[in-house]
């Protein structure tokens, strides 16, 4: 899952980065209004969070011209005003949620997850296919009512797909959104680490669509 982090002051942004990688997102920066705009006007994310009081171009502005742009990724808005006009305001323009500074991290990235949840059409936190079940609160797998231990970026794979089950998943898309923006994995990474949850999780979850992509059957 990828979000965009949208925050200029640094220690706060780089505090974003640290615990929301390690909740398992892969996460892009940007420390100004206009970095932002552009960033979620030309590539695709899983949810944004987004400060108001950002310089170059405050984050109201960016929020309604993603909006007026038709980006509907889910956007958790951050702000040091308490206001209740403010807070409806920024809902209005198209924010999902707010969340007032100071917060604490475990609560920003549980909304992160609802968020991204309810995006994909998901209520529960526990996502399943088959004997599969996947709790996303907590990042642990089961097959079979028996814990599978994952890698991070085999835990990544697995929820991107469970969250949009039904649906086939492009190569380009998964390698976008569960690969960090350092690494350039080789061609064949993908249908290696894809083989190795196969082994972990069953053979027959996971389809493969040649020529399109990866499905995990609502079925």
């Amino acid at each position: 899952m990828r979000i965009l982090v949208v925050e200029d002051e640094d220690r706060i942004r780089r505090d974003l980065r640290t615990h929301l990688q390690a909740a398992g997102y892969v996460v892009q920066e940007a420390g100004d209004g206009e970095e932002a705009w552009f960033l979620g006007d030309t590539e695709e994310f899983d949810a944004v969070v987004l400060d108001l009081g950002l310089p170059k171009l405050d984050g109201l502005t960016v929020l309604k011209r993603w909006r007026d742009a038709g980006r509907n990724f889910p956007i958790l808005v951050l702000t040091a005003r308490s206001s209740w006009t403010d807070r409806v305001e920024g809902i209005d323009a198209g924010a999902d949620d707010y969340l007032v500074k100071p917060f604490r991290m475990e609560e920003l990235i549980a909304r992160c997850r609802a968020l991204i949840r309810r995006s994909a059409g998901r209520a529960s936190p526990v996502l399943q296919a088959g004997p599969l079940l996947l709790d996303t609160s907590r990042a642990r797998a089961v097959v079979d009512g028996e814990p599978i231990a994952l890698s991070p970026l085999e835990y990544r794979l697995l929820s991107y797909l469970l969250h949009h089950r039904g649906r086939v998943v492009s190569r380009v898309e998964l390698v976008e959104h569960i690969y960090h923006d350092d690494v350039e994995p080789d061609s064949n990474a993908l249908e290696v680490l894809v083989g190795r949850v196969r082994r972990k999780i069953g053979a027959n979850l996971i389809e493969t669509r040649r020529g399109h992509g990866y499905l995990v059957s609502v079925e």
